[in-house]
């Protein structure tokens, strides 16, 4: 008898674990999924910004550089990989 109560509270104590950790990675996802989020929105800010004249400043250019690393690290997609590209064609002011 005591080993069946030994052995629903450690199912009951694994099922609690797993539970926690579905709740972690469902909340790390969402995270992950909002910088994503802006970091696709920084990029095509500064984009839409200089595509005009082609022409970009060069800290502008870092934080699309660093900006653009960040959301590769994190899967972003292929469309940002046209947008850096074309982005690479430009000139870098000072």
């Amino acid at each position: 008898m005591d080993s069946i109560i030994v052995v629903c509270g450690a199912i009951i104590e694994i099922t609690t674990a797993i539970g926690l950790l579905v709740t972690f990675i469902t909340w790390l996802s969402r995270i992950i999924e909002g910088q994503r989020c802006q970091l696709r929105t920084a990029i095509l800010h500064t984009y839409y910004t200089c595509k005009d004249d082609k022409k970009i400043r060069q800290y502008e250019a870092e934080n699309l550089v660093k900006n653009y690393h960040a959301y590769k690290a994190l899967k972003g997609n292929s469309f940002i990989d046209q947008i850096y590209d074309e982005y690479k064609k430009w000139e870098i002011t000072t």
